[in-house]
């Protein structure tokens, strides 16, 4: 002999026993949540450009730091090689010592004119400003304005 259960009642039906469904959302509300999405976004867009900044500061900071002392090194050292040569043409060669302060002096004056050119053009190619959080924020920009 089989046992069977017994079924609930259908005219029982309780409709507090139901799952609680997510709460009715007004127009009202949505947009509001969109604005806060969006002021949001923008708070760590900002956040992400100071962090940017801030990193890149610090780099540029270091890196002038060794190159002030490199500028300090290079001109103590240069004036040595100025001085050796100005009287290596004045004792070797016989000119006058004007003539070989002159010929030092020029030779100096050609090697930094190229150095110069030189950084002018590096400096040409190098952008200081924060692309990757630039780009960031163009595309958040177009997405919302879609």
């Amino acid at each position: 002999m089989a046992t069977a259960e017994a079924a609930p009642p259908l005219s029982s039906y309780d409709a507090t026993n139901t799952p609680p469904g997510p709460p009715p959302q007004t127009v009202t509300g949505l947009v509001s949540g969109i604005i806060n999405d969006a002021q949001t976004l923008l708070r760590q867009q900002a956040d992400m450009l100071k962090s940017e900044v801030r990193e890149d500061f610090k780099r540029s900071k270091r890196a002038a730091e060794f190159g002030a002392i490199a500028v300090v090194c290079t001109t103590v050292g240069a004036l040595g090689v100025i001085t050796a040569a100005a009287y290596l043409l004045h004792e070797q060669f016989g000119f006058k010592m004007w003539a070989s302060w002159g010929i030092v002096s020029l030779a100096f004056l050609l090697v930094g004119g190229g150095l110069g050119w030189i950084s002018y053009n590096l400096l040409e190619r190098f952008n200081p400003l924060p692309d990757k959080t630039f780009n960031a924020l163009k595309e958040n920009v177009t997405w919302q304005t879609k």
